[in-house]
């Protein structure tokens, strides 16, 4: 099935290795696994995915109503700053509504009540390879930092959230990180029901100790006597999706540059933030290097240079590798280019092109 670039393609049957990794862990652990639907909220393959996962979780109302509608099971409401109304719109669905701050929980308890609350603890630890994303990075606004504080609300909870790890592939450190909550918050979590340790764990990497770490969280649940979850982002789909393209001019300015069909600005966003390189697969690769730009008009719109197997010519296809997490969420209509459809490579190998978008969209994207 040729299908015009540029699109997005998930693969079902790579994603299906991650989600069998997350059952195992909740077999193993018995930690439930809400998808943090700020990194991926495709919902296209939302049918396979709830077949593994426990449910959702969110950092806006309308995340959370995605959740609550597309996904179903149990919807975490979490948001660095509610507003009334949308205090008002989460208590009609989310089970459990979970708060950033003291002063919001005070603002919005009566109208929160009925749903199971927590609050984002910020212990003052973390694991992040960029200081844009340390949860505990100076002045964080992200979560609790006094005990003090944090204890007298206990009584209004049922649970806490811890959210400290980004792209955390070290079990070691992980271990040694669970303890120190352990110590530090143990005797408020043995009052309250569950603990969300969020996301940012890369338990499906490829060698990762799943047995060890699924250990680790029971013995942590039973020590405290609380329900854990995860909430797998990254983990549940890297590796699942490719930015599809094709090479639309090829220019010479000391080197050559293919300039394809997209954006990084507009369909690779993370990659610029966090100024990394776009990844193309293994097979790929050869002796004729390229520096492969997007056709924005952003001079730094680059995804990365990369020696080819082949020459590349007007219309060669190019894939980037891992476009699913913070990728598809940040999309966007800088420049109005054509924004990447939507296909899906489904367990029985068949491809769906489940979205297309138009000028319409883009207009409507405006006033």
């Amino acid at each position: 099935m040729k299908i015009a670039t540029p699109y997005y393609l998930i693969d079902e049957k790579k994603l299906l290795r991650n989600l069998q990794i997350i059952e195992q862990v909740r077999q193993l652990s018995g930690a439930k696994s809400v998808l943090a639907l700020k990194c991926f909220s495709t919902w296209s393959v939302f049918d396979l995915m709830r077949e593994y996962m426990d449910g959702t979780t969110s950092s806006s109302l309308y995340e959370a109503r995605l959740g609550f509608e597309k996904f179903g099971k149990e919807t975490h409401a979490y948001c660095v700053g509610y507003s009334q109304e949308d205090i008002l719109a989460v208590a009609e669905f989310a089970d459990k509504i979970i708060f950033n701050s003291v002063s919001q929980l005070e603002k919005y308890y009566d109208i929160a009540k009925s749903a199971k609350l927590g609050l984002r603890v910020n212990p003052g630890i973390s694991h992040s390879h960029f200081d844009l994303a340390d949860p505990a990075r100076k002045h964080s606004r992200l979560g609790v930092v006094d005990k003090d504080i944090l204890a007298k609300q206990i009584p209004r909870l049922s649970g806490l959230m811890f959210h400290y790890n980004c792209e955390n592939d070290d079990f070691e450190m992980f271990s040694q990180q669970l303890d120190a909550i352990g110590d530090s918050y143990g005797d408020m979590l043995r009052e309250l029901q569950w603990v969300s340790l969020g996301g940012g764990l890369y338990f499906t990497k490829e060698g990762y100790p799943v047995e060890k770490f699924s250990k680790k969280l029971a013995d942590f649940a039973s020590e405290f006597n609380v329900q854990v979850y995860l909430e797998p982002g990254e983990s549940a789909i890297t590796g699942c999706a490719e930015l599809v393209t094709s090479v639309v001019d090829v220019v010479h300015n000391e080197m050559d540059i293919a300039i394809v069909d997209a954006s990084v600005e507009g369909h690779m966003l993370d990659l610029l933030i966090y100024r990394l390189s776009a990844k193309i697969e293994a097979g790929e690769m050869g002796n004729h290097k390229y520096m492969v730009a997007g056709r924005s008009c952003l001079a730094g719109d680059v995804f990365g240079t990369f020696d080819f197997k082949d020459k590349l010519e007007i219309g060669s296809e190019i894939r980037f590798a891992d476009a699913a997490g913070y990728t598809m969420v940040k999309k966007n209509w800088f420049n109005g280019l054509q924004m990447p459809s939507i296909a899906v490579c489904r367990l029985d190998g068949t491809v769906e092109v489940v979205r297309k978008f138009t000028y319409s969209d883009f207009l409507n994207n405006l006033s």
